[in-house]
């Protein structure tokens, strides 16, 4: 019998459920498939987003959007255009309901359990094929999976249900997308964040226009200070600097970060001459904070294993 068994909102950046359906079928196979939800969770960053995987008897779906995956657990012979209707319905109820901003900062699991009861109701209908007759569009379901396939994950690939050692780096297929996003992606940035980058820029770009001003100062008197060029063009490569550990994941980047802050309290000390206090507090603040946001903005690590 072809059915629906599951089905679980998460968090894609963390794997953090939202919601989830309460499971019936608590078979050994259906207890396997859990741990396979779980090990997907972690890992739905480095995957496109809509994805199949068949595990034997039963497959996992799921769809992600706007930082949100929705995924299902359904028996084998269950029809695939049928699948990503009932989850791109759950995806569309979802965002209707709650915004990207409640999702983005939910710290607990399942704080948005009320929605299973959307998922119940839902699963209901599409568990009975004769209550959807001209209630859902098949055609253009149809049409977009033959236009744009899921990407199909082998239990090969997955591993070991504990985790997801490797996704090769294939396309895919009708995406132009990848498989396998970089190893270690950043935490989300916040609106701190952004005003610690743009503030970082502005000083750059005060710097190299003081360095350039002191260069013309230098071809016009010979009697210039060249030192005063190199600590203000040192000054500008240390803001941008901070502003690519800001943006990429580096080794050391911390110590990085706190050299590059130290490099810019040693030009702004030297340059004591021809700024004011306030002016070297202003870049000196700047640099804390930026160094601040850098050590607070971490690698995306391993999510926690919620019960998913």
């Amino acid at each position: 019998m072809s059915l629906i068994l599951s089905a679980s909102v998460v968090r894609s950046r963390d794997g953090l459920p939202l919601s989830a359906s309460t499971d019936c079928e608590q078979s050994a196979g259906v207890q396997e498939c859990r741990k396979y939800f779980k090990t997907l969770a972690k890992k739905l960053t480095q995957l496109p987003d809509r994805c199949t995987l068949n595990t034997g008897k039963y497959n996992i779906n799921f769809i992600s959007s706007l930082g949100v995956s929705y995924m299902m657990l359904c028996t084998e012979n269950y029809p695939n255009v049928l699948s990503f209707c009932f989850l791109d319905e759950l995806q569309k109820e979802f965002i209707t309901t709650y915004n990207m901003m409640k999702t983005n900062t939910a710290v607990r699991p399942y704080c948005f359990i009320e929605f299973d009861n959307f998922i119940q109701r839902t699963k209901q209908r599409y568990n009975n094929p004769r209550s959807l007759s001209g209630k859902i569009n098949l055609a253009d379901m149809q049409t977009e999976i033959r236009l744009r396939p899921p990407y199909q994950i082998s239990l090969s690939e997955l591993g070991s249900p504990n985790g997801l050692p490797h996704i090769s780096h294939k396309e895919y297929k009708g995406t132009g997308k990848m498989s396998a996003a970089p190893h270690q992606r950043l935490e989300p940035v916040t609106l701190s964040g952004i005003v610690s980058f743009v503030l970082s820029l502005l000083c750059g770009a005060l710097n190299l226009i003081r360095g350039f001003h002191a260069t013309e100062s230098l071809l016009q008197n010979e009697g210039e200070d060249f030192s005063y060029v190199i600590a203000f063009f040192l000054g500008t490569a240390a803001c941008l600097y901070q502003c690519y550990l800001f943006v990429y994941c580096t080794g050391w980047r911390n110590i990085k970060s706190f050299l590059t802050f130290g490099l810019i309290c040693l030009c702004n000390m030297y340059l004591y001459e021809l700024r004011n206090l306030w002016q070297i507090f202003f870049h000196v603040t700047v640099g804390a904070f930026s160094t601040l946001q850098i050590r607070l903005r971490q690698p995306q690590g391993k999510s926690h294993d919620y019960n998913v």
